[in-house]
C-alpha cells in the first residue's frame, strides 16, 4: 500500500510539473504574439510609454499604410503566388515518387531512398550561393542565346527552388507513411481493373490525407516565411519581392521614421495566414504527426 501511495504521489508531481512546464512554454509564445497584435493597433505616441499599456483605441490606419505605401500587399501577392506555385510543384512531383519508392521494389529504389535520406542533412542555405551562381551564368547564356535573360528575378524560377529544396524532407516523410497503408486496398482495386495511377490517386492518396496536409502545412510556413533565398534570387531594385522581404525592408526603412505601428502591422500581416491555416488543419495534422496507418 505504501508503494502505490508514493507511486501516486510522484505521478501527481510529475503531471503537475507537466503542466507548469507546458504553461510556461504557453505563455512564451501567447505573449509576444499578443504583445504585436496590440502594438499593431497603437499610434506612435503610444509607444513612448509603458510598452506593456493597452492601446488608447484601434488604430486601423497602421494596416492601410503598410498595406498601400509600404506596398504589403505586392509583397503578399507575390508570397501567395510562390507558395501556391512551390506548393504544386512539390506535390506532383513528391507524391508519385513516395508511392512508387514505399509500394514497389525496383532496381535503384534502396539507392534513390539513400539520396533522399542524405538530403535531409543538407542545409539549403549553405547552398544558396551556389545555386545564384548557376542561374547567374544560365541568365548570361540565355542572354547571349536569345537575348533576355529567365532565372533571376523570376517568381516561378523561386517556386522551382523552394520545392526541389523540400523534396527530400517531403518524400521521405510520405515514404514512411505510404509504407504503413495495408496492401488489401490497392489488391481489390486491381482486381476491380484499376490501374496504378488511378489506384494512386483515389485510394492511396485519400487514406495518405492526414499526412499530406502535414507535410502541406510544414511546407507552407517554409516557403511563406523563407527569407535568405528570396533576397538572393530575386535581385532587382524595383522588382519583386516575397513578404518576408518586404517585410525586412519596411524594418530597415522605420529605423528613421519611427513608424512602429506600421512595423507591427507588417508583422501581423506576415503572422495571420499562417495562424489561420494551422487552426484550420490543426486535427488534420495532429492526425498526420500520430496516426502510422489504418487498422482493422
Amino acid at each position: 500500500m505504501k508503494e502505490k501511495k508514493l507511486q501516486s504521489s510522484s505521478d501527481r508531481l510529475y503531471k503537475v510539473f507537466i503542466y507548469v512546464v507546458l504553461i510556461l512554454l504557453a505563455v512564451s509564445i501567447i505573449v509576444p504574439v499578443a504583445w504585436v497584435f496590440l502594438a499593431s493597433i497603437k499610434q506612435n505616441s503610444e509607444f513612448y510609454g509603458n510598452p506593456w499599456t493597452l492601446p488608447a483605441g484601434f488604430y486601423w490606419q497602421n494596416f492601410i499604410d503598410a498595406w498601400t505605401k509600404a506596398h504589403m500587399g505586392s509583397y503578399m501577392l507575390n508570397s501567395v503566388i510562390v507558395t501556391a506555385m512551390a506548393l504544386a510543384l512539390l506535390l506532383i512531383i513528391a507524391l508519385p515518387a513516395a508511392y512508387a519508392l514505399s509500394r514497389f521494389k525496383f532496381k535503384g529504389a534502396k539507392f534513390l531512398n539513400t539520396m533522399f535520406m542524405a538530403g535531409l542533412f543538407i542545409n539549403v542555405n549553405y547552398i544558396v550561393v551556389p545555386i545564384f551562381l548557376m542561374l547567374v551564368d544560365g541568365d548570361k547564356w540565355l542572354k547571349s542565346t536569345f537575348g533576355h535573360p529567365f532565372l533571376l528575378n523570376n517568381l516561378f524560377v523561386l517556386a522551382v527552388v523552394y520545392a526541389a529544396t523540400a523534396l527530400p524532407f517531403t518524400i521521405y516523410l510520405l515514404t514512411g507513411y505510404f509504407a504503413t497503408l495495408p496492401h488489401d486496398f490497392e489488391e481489390a482495386a486491381y482486381i476491380d481493373g484499376a490501374g496504378y495511377t488511378t489506384t494512386m490517386v483515389k485510394i492511396i492518396f485519400p487514406m495518405a490525407q492526414p499526412s499530406i496536409i502535414t507535410i502541406i502545412l510544414f511546407n507552407f510556413l517554409s516557403f511563406w516565411n523563407e527569407y535568405i533565398i528570396s533576397m538572393t534570387l530575386l535581385t532587382a531594385p524595383n522588382g519583386a519581392r516575397t513578404l518576408p522581404v518586404g517585410l525586412m525592408n519596411l524594418t530597415q526603412s522605420q529605423q528613421g521614421a519611427a513608424q512602429y505601428g506600421q512595423l507591427y502591422a507588417g508583422l501581423v500581416l506576415v503572422m495571420l495566414p499562417t495562424l489561420i491555416l494551422y487552426i484550420c488543419v490543426q486535427k488534420k495534422l495532429t492526425q498526420g504527426m500520430t496516426v502510422g496507418g489504418l487498422k482493422g
